[in-house]
């Protein structure tokens, strides 16, 4: 059998096991899925047991994960709830980061390339991995959840359009011009999605949703697909238009087949969640410097440094910008909420380590520390809040409508 297809049926095998491993220990303490896929993909990796190599067939499935990774990111954000005074602290926090961040990139990376890539690594913010910790403890739906859905959707959001602006090569002036482009584009694909759609859409829809014809995924894959043709042909990230492309989808759907759209989602996470993005994981795992890591030096330092500056750095100007009716136990959840982050981070150490503006090393260590985040952040954010009664989100009549 040829390398490839040793390693896929590895990679496979992981993405079968991996949840019944995340099963078993989450009765005891909840360990994120991804935590497990990167792990695991480690261990048979060439650093460990040496059984799974990657290659240019590998790699490309890899790359079709990370997309469909940042799509659903795009699609579980819900900006109709994120607006008024919240938003605008959420922004201001994320900015005051990416500044403290790039410095902070700088001085660590010795260099401008090194450090944007290392800096808005800092600013990111799990919030794929943060809502569904949010959702079991009963605080998604009250004002606590809706701010933290406000910080962690800038938390997203920021870092993709920052990587097109300082990532790209070209001149600020340059970049900025294509990103309006991009950006006229994708609020023209808004106007049309908001637009009601006609009847036969609707009916095509409901009717091929259980046959082979699946009219409804193809069209979000077509969706999918321009946005990524519309950043590559503006020579923009493909990662800016899997986003857009997740953001569209959500108002087609709504607007279209807003009962049908939950099941349309479960399809499309079937193929995400159920084969491409475990793929990019172990993929990571697979590729994760630990000969550097175990080697000790600089790379093992930078470990415990990185953790420590996603709180700094990530989490300092949410502490400061907070909303003010949060009290102290609500504002240290939130800050520790805001600063657990890995799959952005993963996203952008692999683009980094492929352009060789980072070590394999940094990107070790950078990875290591989101790993250690998702693992302890949430975890401390529960107990110190425990105990704490959620209150529901303030309507219209109140200091701010959402």
């Amino acid at each position: 059998m040829s390398q490839s297809g040793t390693t896929l049926i590895l990679i496979m095998a992981i993405a079968v096991l991996a949840p019944l491993l995340a099963y078993g220990v989450g009765r005891k303490l909840p360990v994120p899925l991804v935590i497990f896929e990167i792990l695991l993909g480690i261990l048979v990796g060439p650093d460990v047991l040496d059984w799974a190599h990657t290659d240019a067939l590998i790699d490309g499935l890899s790359q079709l994960g990370l997309t469909m990774l940042i799509f659903l990111a795009g699609y579980e954000i819900e900006f109709g709830k994120v607006r008024g005074d919240t938003l605008r602290r959420s922004v201001w926090a994320w900015l005051i980061a990416l500044a403290l961040g790039l410095a902070t990139g700088v001085l660590l990376g010795g260099g401008y390339t090194d450090g944007v890539f290392i800096g808005v690594a800092l600013t990111s913010t799990a919030l794929g991995t943060v809502l569904p910790v949010l959702r079991d403890a009963g605080d998604l739906r009250g004002r606590f959840g809706s701010v933290v859905m406000a910080f962690g959707a800038v938390g997203e959001f920021g870092p993709i359009i920052a990587m097109a602006l300082l990532l790209s090569g070209r001149g600020a002036g340059e970049s900025t011009a294509l990103l309006a482009v991009f950006a006229a584009l994708t609020a023209g694909a808004v106007h049309w999605a908001l637009r009601p759609r006609p009847p036969w859409f609707s009916r095509i829809i409901a009717k091929t949703l259980h046959t082979s014809g699946q009219f409804a995924v193809r069209f979000v894959f077509l969706l999918l697909a321009v946005m990524l043709g519309a950043s590559q042909a503006l020579g923009l990230d493909i990662l800016l238009g899997a986003f857009a492309a997740g953001l569209i989808t959500r108002l087609v759907l709504t607007g279209a087949a807003p009962e049908s759209g939950p099941e349309i989602l479960e399809k499309i996470e079937g193929v995400g969640f159920g084969f491409l993005v475990p793929v990019f994981f172990v993929v990571t795992g697979i590729e994760f410097d630990l000969a550097s890591l175990l080697d000790g030096g600089r790379t093992l330092l930078l470990l415990p440094v990185f953790l420590v500056l996603f709180l700094v750095v990530r989490g300092g100007p949410i502490w400061f910008l907070a909303p003010r009716d949060l009290d102290r136990k609500d504002r240290g959840g939130l800050v520790l909420y805001g600063s657990t982050a890995l799959p952005l981070v993963v996203a952008i150490t692999t683009i980094g380590v492929d352009d060789k503006a980072m070590t394999a090393g940094e990107a070790a260590a950078l990875v290591g520390a989101g790993m250690v985040s998702v693992l302890v952040f949430p975890l401390i954010a529960l107990k110190s809040r425990s105990g704490a009664k959620a209150r529901p989100v303030e309507g219209i009549g109140g200091s701010e409508s959402w």
